[in-house]
């Protein structure tokens, strides 16, 4: 320990690999300027079903080979989905010193956390929670810059209005059925005759069909398709874009599409739940969302993007956790970058 106080400088991610978990605390452990060891968790059947109340896999114990649990301990740890919510707990028990954060809705009382990050759509009743409209993500406004500055080629000779469209797919609670397919793709057709450009994307989940039915609408310098191919264009498409046309089966993507402060036109397949009604309703009243293809929205808006509140939140309860012992100088100062928002740790003097 300096004069300047503790400083963090280890952090795991603990879930169960999901990539959709992964990935969001992924950028909120690049905006907290720290490099993550991915941990995964993998119970057996029995254990996974007992979750989050039960223990974990003894298997998957501390001392066992290849354990997530396995030393050395971190400063913090970033957690989230319910078969993380044991382990964190366990993990808490092991390293008090660990300042421990769970995401999203824990669903129990004895979560193991420090600090408790949740979406306003998971209504949460705790007192304590730290509340946000959306998920981090890894996107920077300073990122979307540049590639506005500088676009890729491919993707410089398309003409405004520039689309990007963020198909998602079949999830737990929506299905892309033949209709909403035909209903996408026409209303995305018509959009393309009125003389818009389209960069699309598609995910994991996104069906076959679709992806056939996008990849037709394919034309130089008027609509591209990310293949999966070379590094992934997300970024680029949500720099570009005049307006965004997102699948409402991902609260994830709604949220990265409203980090660009341009109009959301959300389509909704077949099915629905009301955590995303609520989720679009909240960020209605912060940002502009039409319904696609049968009511648009327009304007832009200050970009959305809970990350470097999140991260911030997280520098808070570190300090209070371990506060830091007031430096002589201001560049051993704890601050916050008002450029930037990235959080500066207490820096130890050479």
């Amino acid at each position: 320990m300096s004069e300047a106080g503790p400083t963090p400088d280890s952090l795991w991610i603990l879930t169960d690999g999901k990539a959709g978990d992964e990935l969001p605390l992924t950028g909120l452990a690049q905006a907290l300027g720290l490099e993550p060891q991915l941990r995964r968790v993998a119970p057996r059947r029995a254990f996974s079903l007992l979750m989050p109340y039960g223990p974990i896999d003894p298997r998957e114990a501390e001392d066992e080979p290849g354990s997530p649990l396995a030393p050395p301990y971190p400063d913090i740890c970033l957690a989230t989905g319910r078969r993380a919510v044991a382990y964190l707990r366990r993990l808490k028990r092991l390293s008090p010193h660990t300042l421990t954060v769970f995401l999203k809705d824990p669903r129990i009382r004895r979560h193991g956390a420090d600090l408790l990050v949740m979406q306003v759509h998971d209504r949460p009743a705790d007192r304590d929670v730290f509340c946000t409209v959306t998920a981090p993500n890894r996107i920077d406004l300073s990122m979307l810059e540049a590639l506005r500055a500088d676009p890729p080629d491919d993707l410089r000779m398309l003409g405004h209005p520039r689309i990007a469209v963020l198909a998602g797919g079949d999830s737990r609670h929506h299905r892309f059925t033949k209709y909403d397919i035909e209903r996408l793709v026409t209303g995305l057709e018509q959009r393309l005759a009125a003389g818009a450009s389209l960069m699309m994307t598609t995910s994991r989940r996104t069906p076959a069909a679709l992806t056939q039915r996008l990849a037709n609408l394919e034309s130089p310098g008027r609509a591209v398709l990310w293949n999966g191919a070379g590094a992934n264009p997300l970024l680029a498409y949500l720099a570009l874009a005049d307006e965004v046309v997102v699948s409402a089966d991902s609260t994830n993507m709604i949220g990265e599409a409203a980090s660009t402060g341009k109009p959301l036109q959300i389509f909704h397949p077949s099915g629905g739940h009301p955590k995303i009604n609520r989720l679009i309703e909240a960020l209605g009243k912060i940002a502009t969302i039409g319904r696609f293809p049968e009511a648009p929205a327009t304007g832009d808006y200050e970009p959305v993007n809970a990350t470097h509140d999140i991260a911030r939140a997280i520098v808070n309860a570190w300090l209070l956790k371990s506060p830091p012992t007031p430096p002589s100088s201001p560049a051993g100062s704890s601050a916050w970058c008002a450029r930037c928002r990235h959080a500066r740790w207490p820096s130890a003097p050479r």
